[in-house]
This record gives structure tokens, C-alpha cells and sequence, in this order.
């Protein structure tokens, strides 16, 4: 078992990594009370139903599949379960499953009794890199994607290795996605150890560990998002766009990795390519530009009319550029040219 110490001024959890872990959450979090376990339909039942049946005091809902659990009804509905099954302050919530029901179930505690406990179990890659600490919780509304949220820290993380034995090639690449945008930014040495590796499914532990170092130095620095954790938005600018105009054909992981492409430049660029078709990632998209930037004017990271961009043109380095709409457009038709 490997450990990390998340603290951020008053802000303290640990994230506890390892294989077999899951059915023995209980070592790892104070369960000994009312807990309500959530997960969704896409998450293998065993998951979740081996935790609830572990626990004295556990009850289980399960959310619909995919983006869907992370509307206002299925806030709603777990509002009401929590209600109805009387908890309290010092009741708590563990959210099983990928980012989607980490995000809604920290958003549902966020919100009870103006903040209850939960816990975070994360079983995709994807979520066990980026959304499994950092305290970012929201729902999508209105057809704008997180755009209803808060800060609510977990109160710890567990991540299993094992969860992964489950995902298909196409969900652990998407994953593997974020894992590359960190080490782009900020860690030449994983970079290459994953550019170069013959079995990357075989080391995923240790690289789900090196990702989480990143992302927790980020989030450590600025857990609010003032600042320095915008560097975690590297590919998110135009990916979160290609995800949305996609309508559901490209998932979040793939979509941040054409978006990558369209923040880098010369030598980075042409590795991150490299590393996106080793893996089986997509490296281009066939959206009209106007419609892209349709979907950046509504970025939450948009600040009057200028959105705040990361940039690599070397790996392991980043820098920040302030880009008016037009700039970005002209930067998104370039690379389309390139693509092409």
C-alpha cells in the first residue's frame, strides 16, 4: 500500500493506493456509521455491493450510466435518499465508480446539511489520476458540462489497481489521456517512461502514484483554482469543446487529447502525437471551428472575452497566455491545417 498526504491549509485526507484494497475500505475510512454507497450503472455491481455488505450501517443507491447521473434529478434523488434515511452531520457518503459519480456524490455532500463527509473510491483510470482529489464536485446544467458546483474536499481517497482489470482498452487509454497532460506539463521522466513502455498496464500503480504527485503539488499550491491549478487545464480549453460537440461519440479522456494538440507546439507537439497514436487515442476531430468556439464562449474559464490557455512547447514545461476568441480561432485553424 502506498500512501499520499494531501494538506492544503486547513484542507488534510489521504489517498491510500493499492491492489486488492477495495473490500477492506473500512481500514482505510471511519465507516462505522450511517453511510450511504453510491455508484452507477456502468460500474461492475461487486464493487459497490461488496462494500455496502462489509459495512454495519450501509445502504446503496445506484445512479443511471454515464453523464446522465450527473443532472439535477439525480442530485435530487440522492438528496432525498439521504432524507429519507434521516442522515446527519456525521453521517458520511462513498462514491464508487469513475469521475461521473465522484462528481455528483461530493456535490449531493457539498450540499446536505450545508456539507456531510464522503469518501472517494475511484475505479476508472480516468478518475483515479484527474477527479479522485482536488475537491472539485459539480453537475452539468443547461447543457453546459460542471457548470453547477462547489469545493468539498473527500475526506480520503482509495484507489484500487485491481478496479482496472475491468475497463476495456479504449477507457484505460482514455484515462492514460490525463496521465500524458500532466506529464507534458510538468514531468519529463514519466512522459518518456510512458512513451517507452512495453507494458503499461503491468506499472499502472506506480504511474497512477507519479500522476497524483503531480496533480497534488498543483492543488496543494492553490486548491481553489486562483491560480497555478489552471495548469491542470492543459487540453481542456478546446477539448472541453470537442467533447460536447461530439455529442457523446468521443469520451472526456480522448477529447482532452485532440485538445492537447491544439495547445502545443513544435517538438511537443509531435511527441504528444506520438504517444496519443501509440495507444490508440484520437489526434484530430472533424468539428467545424465556429462550432467550437460556440462552446468555448460558455468555458467557465473564459474571462470577459479572452480565455486563459496553457501551453507546452517543450515537455515537462508549460507556460500561461491569455487568448482573445479571435487568437484562439486563428490557433484552431492552424492546427486543423496541420491535421489535415
Amino acid at each position: 500500500m502506498t500512501e499520499l498526504h494531501f494538506r492544503s491549509r486547513d484542507i488534510a485526507y489521504d489517498i491510500h493506493i493499492g491492489r486488492a484494497s477495495l473490500p477492506h475500505a473500512s481500514r482505510y475510512f471511519d465507516l462505522a456509521r450511517k453511510v450511504l454507497v453510491i455508484t452507477d450503472e456502468g460500474v461492475p455491481p461487486r464493487y459497490a455491493q461488496t462494500l455496502a455488505d462489509s459495512l454495519p450501517h450501509a445502504s446503496l443507491l445506484v445512479l443511471p450510466r454515464g453523464e446522465a447521473a450527473k443532472s439535477p434529478e439525480a442530485l435530487s434523488r440522492i438528496l432525498k435518499t439521504l432524507l429519507r434515511l434521516g442522515f446527519t452531520r456525521t453521517d458520511a457518503i462513498v462514491a464508487v465508480g469513475g469521475g461521473v459519480v465522484g462528481d455528483v456524490s461530493g456535490f449531493a455532500a457539498a450540499c446536505y446539511l450545508r456539507g456531510i463527509t464522503y469518501y472517494n473510491i475511484p475505479t476508472t483510470l480516468l478518475s483515479q489520476v484527474d477527479s479522485s482529489i482536488g475537491g472539485k464536485t459539480a453537475i452539468n446544467f443547461g447543457g453546459v458540462k460542471n457548470i453547477v458546483g462547489a469545493f468539498h474536499h473527500p475526506a480520503g481517497v482509495l484507489i484500487d489497481p485491481d478496479t482496472l482489470d475491468t475497463l476495456d482498452g479504449r477507457l484505460f487509454a482514455e484515462g492514460l489521456a490525463e496521465v500524458v497532460k500532466m506529464a507534458a506539463t510538468s514531468d519529463a521522466e514519466l512522459f518518456s517512461r510512458i512513451e517507452s513502455a512495453q507494458d503499461i498496464r503491468r506499472d499502472i500503480g506506480d504511474i497512477i502514484t507519479a500522476a497524483l504527485r503531480i496533480k497534488m503539488a498543483v492543488v496543494e499550491a492553490d486548491p481553489e483554482e486562483k491560480g497555478l491549478r489552471a495548469v491542470l487545464n492543459f487540453g481542456h480549453t478546446v477539448g472541453h469543446a470537442v467533447e460536447a460537440a461530439s455529442g457523446g461519440r468521443l469520451y472526456h479522456g480522448e477529447a482532452v487529447a485532440v485538445g492537447m494538440l491544439y495547445m502545443a507546439d513544435g517538438e511537443a507537439r509531435r511527441r504528444i502525437r506520438g504517444i496519443l497514436e501509440k495507444y490508440g487515442l484520437p489526434t484530430s476531430d472533424d468539428i467545424p471551428v465556429e462550432t467550437l468556439l460556440a462552446y468555448i464562449r460558455h468555458d467557465k474559464k473564459k474571462s470577459g472575452d479572452s480565455v486563459k490557455t496553457v501551453r507546452v512547447s517543450r515537455i515537462g514545461q508549460y507556460s500561461f497566455c491569455q487568448t482573445d476568441l479571435d487568437g484562439l480561432r486563428q490557433r484552431i485553424v492552424r492546427t486543423k491545417e496541420t491535421f489535415a
